[in-house]
């Protein structure tokens, strides 16, 4: 017989927290999505579409960890080392503790961490490496799954961070199988255009802090940097145009004042209805309601809706803000500038509270706005008169 030793149970009041080892990355939007900073042991995954940034970002990252005296391995399966020492040459990224390997071979791989002590090590990408002792093709899901499997117990054993770069596929999610994302720690998206200047990284999974924190970054010559005065990157206001309005949305902790554009054109055939960071079915409700609550003819136009500045929004705070923007734009009437527009639309027509409507409301009365159009509230901002509305009938005053 074997002696197998057993595991015991321990009540969860004797069970003692571990401190978590943060490492800033020298990039303060990146911290705030990881939770301030890379905890030490943990396996990473970053995704996003092709040239949106994510090798530049961590090879930055790299290089501002080197420079604080870590030991960090790069390992390129889809560049050469000159490639990469060209790009760190523009990011300013030369350190003598930051290390490149260009490498497809899982064993070889796990060879170099066993010569040299690193801290810090970045896959690019998973979805091209490859254990020989797997008879499949990189990028399949056995290979996928081991090596993913191989990172997480070096990651874990050794208390490296592992951060793993992730293709995805044209849906927008990692290529590969689901249980990629199940087995790693973290899974950050990288979100926008890739023309765009605005990039945003989410937090879809978070095992050492919150999934609702975002990181905003700019394009610049240096490559991604941490944007800054964040609150003026999503709307412009300047100039008076018809099908604009402006509405405050909550991104994790922070309100960003967010510009949506709305264009109502006559339709010659099947009416067109297109959104872009706005979901398309609460568009078609929102304009059914207008229909039947302001008897408009809105089956016979097409209704364009588009989130300024490539961010992508989820609640519903926003949906009064949507309404004035098609209103303004079928009317041809412009809204006044300072004027913020606040408010859940009912599907009975009613305009009801929105969550932390006050962050808002001093969000919007730092950045020089006079005027909101929100439900009616007990409310205590003073640098922001406030206009009640109840019932969506009532905002054709404002028109």
């Amino acid at each position: 017989k074997v002696n197998i030793e057993k595991s015991q149970s321990q009540s969860i009041t004797e069970v003692l927290e571990d401190k978590l080892d943060r490492i800033s990355t020298g990039e303060q939007e990146l911290d705030t999505v990881l939770g301030q900073g890379i905890v030490r042991g943990s396996l990473t995954l970053v995704g996003g579409s092709p040239g949106i940034g994510k090798s530049t970002l961590l090879l930055k990252t790299s290089g501002n960890l080197a420079k604080n005296d870590y030991n960090v391995l790069y390992v390129s399966a889809e560049e050469s080392a000159s490639q990469i020492k060209m790009r760190s040459n523009r990011l300013g990224t030369n350190y003598e503790k930051l290390y490149l390997l260009s490498e497809i071979n899982l064993a070889k791989i796990t060879a170099e961490l066993d010569f040299r002590n690193y801290d810090f090590v970045v896959i690019d990408s998973i979805q091209t490496i490859y254990c020989d002792e797997l008879n499949a093709a990189a990028g399949s899901v056995s290979q996928v799954r081991t090596i993913t499997f191989e990172l997480m117990r070096i990651a874990k054993q050794r208390q490296i961070a592992i951060f793993i770069i992730g293709h995805i596929t044209k849906e927008g999610t990692i290529a590969g199988p689901r249980v990629l994302e199940h087995m790693v720690d973290t899974v950050l998206y990288f979100e926008g255009e890739q023309n765009a200047q605005i990039r945003i990284l989410r937090a879809f999974k978070n095992r050492f802090g919150s999934t609702s924190e975002i990181g905003i970054f700019e394009m610049s010559e240096q490559g991604l940097v941490s944007a800054n005065d964040i609150a003026q990157k999503f709307f412009v206001n300047s100039k008076d145009v018809a099908g604009k309005a402006l509405s405050v949305v909550i991104q994790g902790s922070r309100p960003l004042i967010i510009e949506v554009q709305a264009l109502v054109s006559q339709s010659f055939g099947q009416p067109k209805r297109s959104t872009t960071g706005f979901e398309v079915n609460r568009l078609n409700m929102l304009l059914a309601l207008l229909e039947k609550k302001l008897d408009l003819p809105l089956n016979e136009y097409d209704v364009f809706v588009n989130i300024a500045g490539g961010i992508k929004i989820a609640e519903t705070a926003t949906d009064l803000a949507i309404i004035c923007a098609i209103l303004s734009s079928f009317k041809n009437r412009i809204i006044d500038k300072d004027s913020i527009f606040l408010g859940e639309v009912s599907l009975v027509g009613d305009v009801r509270i929105v969550h932390q409507l006050e962050d808002r409301l001093k969000e919007a009365a730092a950045c020089g706005f006079s005027k909101a159009i929100v439900p009616q509230a007990k409310l205590k901002v003073k640098d922001v008169k406030c206009y009640f509305v109840s019932e969506v009938e009532k905002i054709i005053d404002w028109m």
